[in-house]
């Protein structure tokens, strides 16, 4: 499994002491999984869970006749993405003015901490191991360990005193995709509709863009950082929960005569954590959709264009039209102090009409117009119409 110590027990590797090549390894781990599930008919679930790991490790080394294989500067770096649920806050209010996920954040910090000081062997009852500002010496409220536990548990809707303290997660959780075209089977949309569904999609994920080794914590493992707060092994500048009901509902019909609607709402949300700077960027979507749709049967035209000998064409015109409007906005929350900015974001009216035409198998007229007009939530940016 390790072929380092290997090479070393049989003397495959110099003895050279100016010997400065790196030793590298790279490891990849990705699981995936579906399942479909019918809990009665025309009732379709699709779960799926993912998670993928990444990482990059490399060192130095040295060969000691006597020691053996002694490893130097070791450092390594990776990526980690799992599937994961955050709908229990969703639907919370949040705002530039407010957030009730982000004061529960807030909350959970001085929670965790008091775990990890109790894992360290720290007596939190003890008034000369806590600091001015309410928390455990060396696991200060802007200690990674301490905001990355407390952060997941608020948007997650989690409890803090039970919360995972790593950084990684196990198991993943399963996201979903719903769709129901059962109503078809009742009397009252058998006589007026020629098809009827619902769908619901959700998927969340936890990522950890960039992780790697703390030089600092191998110097000292119990050292300190120059804000007081204990080293960690692993650092990371942010994570990220990415979240999207795409759609949160979907009604999809058609009725007898052969007008077709479709509506649906959409929803989605991005967090990033930076621990650099303590701020969070919470950028916040939601999208609804009206599409209407007809078919003009057998419209007749006379044209040479015809491919037949009686100069007829006999085909259908589709009409569609959509009609949608997407208000997003960009959140800057500070977390040292009050002070949540609106940076960004627009409301996007669009407009699509679609109409055509096939004058034979090898020629299709089509008629379109798009328009669009967007107005930014924040002074500096000019409204836009195409």
């Amino acid at each position: 499994e390790d072929v380092r110590y290997e090479a070393a027990k049989n003397g495959w590797l110099t003895n050279y002491q100016e010997f400065n090549q790196n030793f590298t390894q790279v490891i990849n781990k990705t699981f995936k999984a579906t399942a479909n599930v019918d809990l009665f008919p025309d009732f379709k679930i699709d779960l799926t869970l993912d998670r993928a790991y990444s990482e990059n490790s490399s060192e130095q080394y040295r060969v000691d006749i006597l020691e053996g294989y002694k490893p130097q500067s070791p450092y390594s770096f990776g990526n980690f993405s799992i599937s994961t649920v955050l709908i229990k806050t969703a639907f919370s209010m949040s705002d530039e003015n407010a957030s009730a996920a982000f004061d529960d954040f807030r909350a959970n910090r001085i929670v965790v901490a008091n775990r990890l000081a109790i894992q360290r062997g720290i007596d939190i009852n003890n008034p000369i191991n806590i600091g001015t500002d309410g928390f455990p010496l060396g696991y200060g409220k802007n200690n990674q360990a301490v905001l990355l536990p407390a952060f997941l548990a608020a948007y997650s809707g989690g409890n803090a005193s039970n919360a995972s303290l790593g950084i990684l997660r196990s198991f993943p959780i399963p996201n979903w995709a719903v769709k129901y075209n059962g109503l078809m089977r009742y009397e009252f949309f058998k006589n007026n509709f020629k098809r009827f569904s619902l769908q619901h999609n959700y998927r969340a994920s936890y990522t950890v863009n960039a992780f790697r080794s703390n030089f600092e914590y191998d110097k000292t493992p119990n050292g300190v950082d120059i804000s007081g707060n204990f080293l960690n092994k692993t650092i990371m500048s942010n994570v990220n929960l990415v979240e999207q009901f795409n759609p949160l509902i979907r009604m999809d019909f058609e009725l007898q005569n052969s007008l077709k609607v479709l509506t649906e709402i959409k929803k989605d949300r991005a967090l990033s954590m930076s621990f650099d700077n303590n701020l969070l960027t919470e950028v916040k979507g939601i999208e609804y959709v009206v599409g209407l749709g007809y078919r003009f049967k057998d419209v007749i035209f006379s044209s040479k264009l015809a491919d037949n000998p009686t100069g007829i064409i006999k085909s259908d015109i589709n009409l569609k039209a959509d009609l949608s409007y997407r208000n997003n906005q960009t959140i800057v929350r500070y977390l040292d102090y009050d002070n949540n900015q609106l940076a960004g974001g627009q409301n996007l009216w669009s407009l699509k009409v679609t109409a055509d035409y096939s004058f034979s198998k090898n020629l299709t007229a089509i008629f379109y117009y798009d328009h669009s007009f967007s107005k930014a939530v924040i002074s500096t940016s000019f409204p836009l119409t195409n």
